[in-house]
């Protein structure tokens, strides 16, 4: 993709934004200036966020700037999470990234949170977040992978940062990751109530590790990404999809500004998907949840 069709797609998904309604001026401003700062400084800034949250804003980590342009760059799935979690959770953040979802739960919420990242570059990217916004007590920062065993395995490195994931037999770049189970790393710990799950593709591997985890009635949601990138290592999203169902979780859609959860026929292959168990529970939670500040709306 060129440059100017590239500019283009992304500023037509800045006004396609939720949050950015009514106000795209604005929103279209944040983004070039933001391309202006970081072609004349070669420095990061820190941005305020969600209530007294803050991210570092870097060049070339979309999985920020995303954030910088739309308020929340996952918006269904940011504000299920906020609307969700309480102080007394558990948060688990598999394929962390820069640590935004966990930034979320435990900066903005007080919720624990387990951040599990495996590309070390990345690691350090979250663990500065996680400092900038004091939040070193509540979020456990682990420098691994998960997988359906413990090993080692090999991680691209060199990609974007959003899609480094476990190496194929044609990625020249890689690292190699040491890898536990899901389920070894909550034996540690508490049980979690609310699991992210984006892993370019590795997921199956990832719950095929974490059947004791997902038995756990403490656990009610599971926010997962189902883009077909599985059939790189032959899984198939149906079939994670099947699992889920017969551990008594359902996919469902969120609006956040009504707060309403509404039942899905299967889930969705373009965007993440919230699979929901006990939905009564999580309905009532999110009712009776507290207003987040974003840029200048409130959900």
């Amino acid at each position: 993709m060129n440059k100017i069709k590239r500019l283009f797609v992304i500023n037509k998904w800045i006004l396609r934004q939720p949050l950015n309604k009514g106000c795209k001026p604005k929103a279209i401003a944040r983004f070039w200036l933001w391309q202006v700062n970081s072609r004349l400084n070669n420095y990061s800034i820190i941005m305020p966020w969600v209530n007294n949250t803050q991210l570092i804003v870097k060049k070339g980590l979309s999985s920020t700037t995303g954030n910088l342009y739309a308020g929340l760059q996952d918006f269904k799935d940011m504000s299920f999470l906020l609307h969700f979690l309480r102080r007394e959770d558990t948060f688990v953040d598999i394929g962390a990234n820069i640590g935004s979802y966990s930034i979320l739960a435990s900066g903005a919420v007080g919720a624990c949170s387990i951040a599990i990242e495996p590309i070390p570059e990345t690691w350090s990217c979250m663990q500065a977040n996680i400092v900038v916004n004091g939040v070193q007590k509540l979020i456990d920062p682990l420098n691994v992978g998960l997988g359906s065993e413990c090993s080692t395995l090999r991680f691209t490195h060199e990609q974007d940062i959003t899609i480094n994931h476990v190496a194929m037999d044609d990625d020249k770049e890689y690292v190699n990751i040491l890898v536990r189970t899901l389920d070894d790393v909550i034996e540690e710990r508490t049980s979690p109530s609310l699991i992210k799950i984006d892993v370019e593709g590795f997921e199956t591997e990832v719950l095929k590790g974490g059947k004791n985890t997902l038995a756990d009635e403490s656990l009610k949601a599971i926010i997962i990404e189902l883009n077909g990138s599985g059939s790189r290592y032959g899984f198939k999203d149906e079939d994670i999809h099947t699992l889920l169902l017969n551990a008594g979780f359902s996919p469902y859609d969120y609006d956040p500004f009504t707060r309403r959860l509404t039942a899905l026929a299967t889930y969705s292959n373009t965007i993440n998907t919230i699979y929901i168990r006990d939905i009564e529970f999580v309905q009532d939670r999110i009712n009776m949840a507290e207003k987040f500040k974003i840029l200048e709306k409130e959900i």
